[in-house]
């Protein structure tokens, strides 16, 4: 009798197993168990890279590195989401502009420090949208300390990041005309943040899954479509970092269908018209 082709859906589902697991291993990050094709699409390319024709010939490899290995990190870098564009879900910056940063600049005056992380911030497009904000709207931080901190797990999206290249279907997702000429150089095809840009931002890889570096404390903190990747304790760790590392009065922005509900008690929601963050709840007397 001819082959039903099980054997081989077989094969694919423990290779792809075995990827979850590796994922989830390293990066924390739950991949779900209908994703088969989300591997093929991502990781197929890789193994041709790297001379190999098959998803079971890169899990082979896989299997026979060790953890540490670079295929390991190629791996999870490839599997995990960058989707992201130029002031994405624009209320959250509404928030920024019209409340957050006029409150913020009132409270911090004596000290005249401001700082922002963009977590997850894939290939820049969040931590320049902010940059933009405050240099168009807020003039007068340009005699302040004001650092925006930018962090992902992947490090081909950060070397992307740092370059501030981006090609026109980039720019054309949520970066307003008049910003994009008073900002941005045309090269070619592309678009190049100007240096003044680039050098308001810092890029550094993080697992958010894992210990963090001791910080200076900051006053937003935008983790914003990352958090729907991790299981319940992962989340509930990485919240337990953001208090740590939140200013009492600062301000936390999350995605539109993540919360801090039954994660971490000490935060609560605020609503700032179109626009909701969560603060430390406020210890009364």
């Amino acid at each position: 009798m001819p082959s039903t082709g099980e054997p081989l859906a077989l094969n694919l589902k423990v290779d792809f197993d075995y990827i979850r697991h590796v994922v989830r291993q390293q990066s924390s990050i739950v991949l779900e168990s209908t994703k088969e094709y989300l591997a093929e699409a991502r990781l197929l390319p890789l193994a041709r890279r790297e001379g190999m024709t098959s998803l079971g010939e890169l899990v082979s490899r896989l299997r026979a590195e060790a953890p540490t290995g670079v295929l390991h990190r190629q791996v999870v870098e490839a599997m995990t989401t960058n989707e992201t564009s130029f002031f994405r879900d624009i209320h959250p910056f509404d928030a920024l502009k019209d409340v957050i940063l006029p409150e913020l600049l009132e409270t911090r005056k004596a000290f005249r420090t401001l700082r922002i992380w963009s977590a997850a911030c894939s290939t820049g497009q969040e931590a320049y949208s902010i940059s933009m904000l405050l240099k168009e709207r807020f003039p007068e931080l340009a005699s302040w300390t004001v650092e925006i901190w930018a962090t992902d797990l992947a490090t081909h999206v950060l070397d992307k990041a740092r370059e501030a290249r981006f090609g026109q279907h980039e720019v054309n997702r949520g970066l307003p005309i008049k910003m994009l000429m008073k900002y941005f150089e045309k090269d070619g095809t592309e678009w190049i943040a100007k240096e003044d840009l680039r050098t308001m931002v810092t890029f550094t890889q993080l697992n958010l899954a894992e210990r963090w570096p001791a910080r200076p404390p900051f006053d937003i903190v935008f983790l914003r479509n990352v958090l729907i990747y991790f299981d319940q304790d992962t989340k509930k760790s990485i919240l337990d970092q953001v208090q740590s590392i939140l200013r009492p009065d600062g301000y936390l922005f999350l995605g539109a269908a993540e919360t801090t509900l039954n994660l971490n008690d000490s935060f609560e929601r605020v609503k700032l018209d179109h626009a909701s963050c969560y603060r430390l709840k406020q210890e009364t007397s």
